[in-house]
């Protein structure tokens, strides 16, 4: 663990507990860095909150404008969950940042002030925007003291966090939605019909417009690159460049937001093509484990996705693959004790992979027990000690092709193996 997150761990309560009156307290004491903020972008969702705050960025940024972001949890170092124009905040900045929000924090959860944290930097670093993630659900996230966002977006709603979200997908989607503010139109990524619902009468509570994808807009992935349509523009553009066919949907949202924003289609194209998202279908080549799989010719990839809805991106993905160039398949997974396992092996059931299950620091699911229930959807699976001996495993019976999935803590551990595979 990195000593940003010792500390804040050995200061604040590390439970999860949705509520706003002691986020807003604490702002209050730092004097209410969230009303300080330049213009706010901000991101609720189940999946692809990450990718599209990372395509917004890139696009903005490409647009000559600087960008603050916020997004949660970080991979290897705490740092990674604050860009301040554009550049990871630094060791110094963030630990005299602290001080001031330990002098005044009470009973702060860790993420409230690793929030309060981010806002009380963003506010004293000038940028043109601000892009900020949510970190859980929306109505009751330490973020959603935000009041007046320049813009909302909504990615894909889904199944995740059911100990504090519930079972109820439109339930679901009316905690996510609970980031649409009255005056701030609104971007939404595709929805199941359920969602879309609960998502549409939050906004007519609020009378915030809604620009939705499916709809109002739509994006195909089109000759090697992408299209994106309106009722009145057509624009012909890149792919983007993150892997899997997911992403055409994630830079479709991003797109409409830039044209919320009047970006221009030239910053569109170069965000596209500079867009950079570690842990989400990302190919390794470095650090011990890239190594390994190159020395033994065969292709490692790094997903942190940990839910049903993540499964079957990763299953489309890999299946693409397949198609084009057929590999023998294997999937290092390791998933939190809390996660659906059964639903994210399902989605991959078709996939012929062999499966080796791992741990990791954290309340991680017991490899064996996670062998298990990949078994029962009829996957090959063995428990392994270590991502490490997984994969000299899976090399050595002739794997060509090896994702590392199920969970961003996981992922993190992969690329804290060596700095050169840290996120910049």
């Amino acid at each position: 663990m990195d000593p940003i997150s010792e500390r804040l761990r050995a200061r604040h309560p590390q439970r999860i507990d949705l509520s706003l009156d002691r986020m807003r307290a604490l702002c209050a004491a730092l004097g209410d860095p969230q009303h300080r903020l330049p213009p706010v972008v901000h991101v609720a969702g189940t999946n692809g909150k990450g990718s599209t705050v990372a395509l917004i960025r890139a696009v903005a940024e490409a647009a000559g404008l600087k960008v603050h972001a916020y997004t949660s949890p970080h991979l290897v170092r705490f740092n990674e969950r604050i860009r301040l124009a554009g550049k990871l905040v630094e060791d110094d900045q963030l630990s005299a940042i602290l001080d001031r929000i330990e002098a005044v924090s009470g009973e702060a959860t860790v993420f409230e002030s690793t929030t309060a944290a981010a806002f009380l930097a963003m506010a004293e670093t000038p940028a043109d925007l601000a892009v900020i993630e949510v970190g859980l659900g929306g109505v009751l996230d330490a973020t959603n003291v935000i009041e007046r966002p320049l813009l909302s977006v909504i990615t894909p709603v889904d199944y995740d966090h059911a100990e504090f979200l519930g079972t109820d997908l439109a339930g679901i989607a009316s905690e996510k939605a609970g980031v649409l503010k009255a005056g701030a139109p609104a971007v939404i990524g595709r929805q199941r019909e359920e969602a879309f619902k609960a998502i549409e009468r939050r906004a007519a509570d609020v009378h915030t417009r809604l620009t939705v994808l499916g709809v109002d807009f739509d994006a195909w992935a089109e000759r090697g690159g992408m299209a994106f349509q309106t009722a009145d523009l057509f624009m012909d553009l890149p792919a983007p460049a993150l892997a899997g066919a997911h992403q055409i949907d994630n830079a479709a949202v991003a797109i409409a937001a830039a044209l919320e924003l009047d970006l221009p289609e030239s910053a569109i194209v170069e965000g596209l093509k500079a867009v950079r998202w570690p842990a989400r279908l990302q190919r390794i080549s470095t650090g011990p484990h890239g190594q390994a799989a190159k020395a033994a010719e065969a292709e490692l990839w790094l997903d942190g996705g940990h839910n049903p809805h993540a499964g079957r991106a990763l299953a489309a993905f890999l299946a693409e693959r397949q198609a084009r160039a057929p590999r023998p398949l294997a999937l290092i997974c390791g998933m939190l004790g809390n996660k659906d396992a059964g639903g994210f092996f399902a989605a991959l059931k078709d996939s012929q992979a062999t499966v080796f299950t791992v741990g990791f620091d954290g309340a991680a699911a017991e490899p064996a027990a996670l062998a298990a229930v990949a078994r029962g959807h009829g996957l090959a699976a063995t428990p392994a000690g270590s991502v490490g001996e997984a994969l000299d495993l899976a090399l050595r019976l002739g794997a060509g092709r090896v994702a590392i999935c199920g969970s961003l803590y996981l992922a993190g551990e992969v690329l804290g193996a060596s700095p050169e595979t840290w996120p910049v």
